[in-house]
């Protein structure tokens, strides 16, 4: 398990130091995420040598969405101020990722010889 943890957090430390170090505006966690999903696709890093930590950090995720709800609670007057906008940012991003998904999903299933249409 230590191993585990150890490779996802050098990742997340690489992808931290290529957001800073280069200036991309995207966070360095993602970059992190890419990483291990490149090095998982490259067979760099086997799932057998994460698959502990991994399990771990999903059975606790629950844990996870306790600062964001304290991050609601900080800021629960600015929201309340600023209500309509983030309604309507959320419900149009909702439906542009559910068409984005569609839509790779049909392009995938093309792609594997389906009759998708």
């Amino acid at each position: 398990m230590v191993r585990g943890f150890a490779i996802l957090l050098a990742l997340q430390f690489l992808g931290e130091m290529i957001s800073r170090g280069f200036g991309i505006p995207v966070p360095g966690n993602v970059l992190g995420m890419g990483l291990m999903l490149l090095a998982l696709a490259t067979g760099i890093v086997k799932v057998e040598w994460v698959r502990e930590a991994t399990d771990l950090l999903l059975s606790h995720l629950a844990l996870f969405f306790v600062p964001a709800g304290v991050g609601v609670m900080v800021y629960f007057e600015l929201i309340g101020r600023e209500w309509l906008p983030i309604v309507v940012a959320t419900l149009v991003s909702t439906f542009v990722v559910m068409a984005v998904t569609g839509w790779v999903a049909l392009l995938l299933d093309r792609g594997r010889g389906g009759d998708a249409e």
